[in-house]
């Protein structure tokens, strides 16, 4: 009930799920049951079968979702690999791209977190800041290419463009300002 699918096969797998909008072809195609879904784009939300509360507005946008909720996804294939994990917000193109199961992310501009796989509490704002991380927890990246070499590495603090830009590994460490700490690759517990 209250469902409105607009689009080539959108919805067409709805049974008893209800107050979803999909528009465009393919938009929550799988979905049987989950409810208050909003899928706007080609494959938005597409493998969704019983997630609920999700968002995806773009090409692609939340596309490998099957079971998660409280997602949200706006841009060209932002979350478009995520399958269950939950409570993601990506806003822009490629944001979160590569997320698989890890939660409560925060991914803002082209490729913020990427390569994100099951890397969890991380918050990216700006132009590919953090967008090498693939593993690496609680992290807060801010500013263009901020923490952009990242991959493993948890509890870094970087805000200003290119700030902790070459760390790979050095776990807890904050850097403030437009290429602040951005040579290091390894080192720990810096401030």
């Amino acid at each position: 009930a209250n469902n409105t699918g607009l689009g080539d096969r959108a919805l067409s797998s709805n049974t008893t799920a209800s107050n979803n909008t999909a528009v465009g072809k393919d938009a929550l195609l799988l979905n049987t049951t989950g409810t208050y879904n909003t899928a706007v784009g080609t494959i938005a939300l597409d493998a969704n079968t019983t997630g609920g509360q999700n968002t995806g507005i773009g090409y692609g946008a939340l596309s490998g979702t099957t079971t998660s909720s409280n997602n949200t996804a706006v841009g060209f294939e932002s979350l478009i690999t995520n399958t269950t994990g939950g409570e993601n917000t990506a806003i822009g193109r490629d944001s979160l791209k590569l997320n698989t199961t890890a939660s409560n992310n925060v991914a803002v501009g082209f490729a913020a977190l990427g390569a994100n796989t099951t890397g969890t509490e991380n918050v990216a704002v700006g132009a590919n800041a953090g967008d090498a991380n693939t593993t690496g927890n609680n992290n807060v990246f801010v500013g263009r290419d901020a923490g952009t070499e990242n991959t493993t590495a948890g509890n870094n603090t970087f805000v200003g463009e290119r700030a902790g830009a070459a760390n790979t590994t050095g776990d807890e460490s904050v850097a403030v300002g437009q290429f602040a700490y951005s040579a290091n690759t390894t080192g720990v517990d810096n401030v």
